[in-house]
């Protein structure tokens, strides 16, 4: 080859490798920004995500064993986060306990979600006699609360899920007996 040619094969291949890098950092940088909105894509309000189907998820119960939902399909599942610091949510637990109780043989499980450790909230349990499943943790909390329409992270906050695994009903703040209820009783 000529000394020409080899000065001209290199100088290609040098623009060919520059545009292949520049190119690459492109399609990079646009999955970058895909990626941000992604993740930072709203999360659904509780009236969006009413009739939605309920994806699986799991949660450490007390005595740190990971918990399914789907241990309780085919139930009224009544979800119910809070925290031993929130006043509200320890007003309304009592009734909640009550409801259990009651509604039990009925189909009915409530299920306790705090966004505490375990460590945290076992005296509140054992001093109020809660009888339901109780699950914790941090961040995980966080998303599951998200995907049931608490998308203010507003404590406490209700999912109720049919037998089908659908939302049925969502609310922000406390639940009064008989608001609980009457909720309950519509869709056993």
């Amino acid at each position: 080859m000529k000394r020409w040619q080899i000065i001209f094969v290199a100088i290609l291949v040098a623009i060919l490798s520059g545009l292949s890098g520049y190119y690459f950092q492109q399609i990079s940088k646009d999955d970058g920004i895909l990626e941000a909105q992604l993740n930072t894509k709203k999360s659904p309000s509780p009236e969006e995500v009413i009739g939605m189907g309920v994806a699986e998820f799991s949660l450490l119960d007390l005595n740190g064993e990971r918990r399914y939902l789907s241990e309780w399909k085919g139930k009224l599942i009544a979800i119910n986060f809070w925290a031993t610091w929130c006043a509200p949510c320890r007003e309304e637990i009592p009734a909640f306990v009550e409801l259990q109780e009651k509604y039990a043989t009925q189909g009915l499980q409530f299920i306790g979600i705090a966004l505490q450790q375990a460590d945290e909230v076992r005296d509140f349990i054992e001093e109020y006699n809660v009888n339901y499943p109780s699950l914790v943790g941090g961040d995980e909390v966080i998303k599951v609360a998200s995907q049931l329409g608490n998308n203010i992270g507003a404590m406490p906050y209700t999912a109720i899920i049919n037998s089908k695994g659908k939302i049925a009903y969502t609310h922000r703040g406390p639940l009064s007996k008989i608001e609980a209820e009457a909720v309950i009783k519509n869709f056993l």
